[in-house]
């Protein structure tokens, strides 16, 4: 499958998820899964792009190699933990292509090395094992993860606090 890269107009500026909680209340979608941090850049925004690949990265490193234009990738991996979407090569890529960041519904790998990247990185875990190959997987689809659907276009805003969405509509 071929990846179109996404050019955002403008960058979008990371804001403290409790301020926006303040300022939005209960409009904001708030989502509920308990990431951890790895990236070394702790508070992150950008439009959301998505890709759904379950234990197999092939789509995402695909993804990455192109330019991020300030975006944050919602990878739905499905909560597994048996294999690691990510590692440093494929996080370094994110970096060198302007992704704003990474947020993974399942585990990294090379936490230590994702630490010293200035990008920001929330997952579930770690795991040492490699994930498949194949290539298997979407890009561009709502994906729902903690209780809210992450739709393409959508602005999220990461943090020590939380993640949440400001919708476009």
């Amino acid at each position: 499958m071929s990846v179109t890269p996404l050019t955002p107009d403008t960058p979008v500026t990371p804001v403290p998820t409790s301020d926006l909680y303040d300022e939005h209340g209960e409009g904001l979608a708030i989502c509920t899964t308990p990431f951890r941090q790895f990236g070394g850049r702790r508070l992150f925004a950008g439009p959301v792009r998505t890709v759904t690949c379950h234990e197999d990265n092939a789509l995402l490193r695909e993804l990455v190699n192109t330019p991020g234009g300030g975006a944050v990738l919602v990878v739905d991996g499905g909560g597994s933990l048996r294999t690691a979407l990510t590692g440093d090569l494929i996080a370094g890529a994110a970096q060198r292509n302007d992704w704003a960041g990474l947020i993974i519904n399942g585990a990294v790998r090379d936490s230590a090395a994702l630490g010293g990247l200035d990008l920001g990185i929330k997952a579930l875990g770690t795991v040492p094992r490699k994930s498949g190959k194949t290539g298997a997987g979407t890009v561009d689809e709502p994906v729902e993860i903690g209780d809210v659907t992450f739709h393409p276009g959508d602005t999220v805003h990461a943090d020590d606090d939380g993640t949440v969405i400001l919708r476009t509509s």
